[in-house]
């Protein structure tokens, strides 16, 4: 029933917001997907609501600490990138429009 009433609607959606949903249903996949192999963290509220003022230095200290890519899921870790970022239109009168 869900499958019919999303084609329904698809049939009769722009092709920007059925980019913008195909970017989000990746998205969700890639998420699940994670979240069966037991990867997923969820946020603790105290780390939701604290804040961390960071500067260039402290990033650059935190550079020292993190060590080396290790592990096999750097393609995963990638679909995940392109799955979910966003698309950019530059204006030449306003790059950032």
């Amino acid at each position: 029933m869900i499958k019919e009433t999303l084609i329904q609607e698809i049939e009769s959606t722009p092709d920007n917001i059925l980019s913008a949903t195909l970017d989000f249903l990746r998205f969700l996949k890639a998420k699940e997907n994670q979240s069966k192999a037991g990867t997923v963290t969820e946020p603790t509220q105290a780390k939701v609501n604290s804040q961390i003022n960071s500067t260039g230095n402290s990033l650059l200290e935190h550079l020292n600490n993190i060590g080396k890519w290790e592990g096999d899921d750097l393609q995963e870790c990638l679909n995940i990138v392109y799955a979910t970022r966003g698309k950019v239109n530059f204006d030449e009168n306003n790059p950032f429009e």
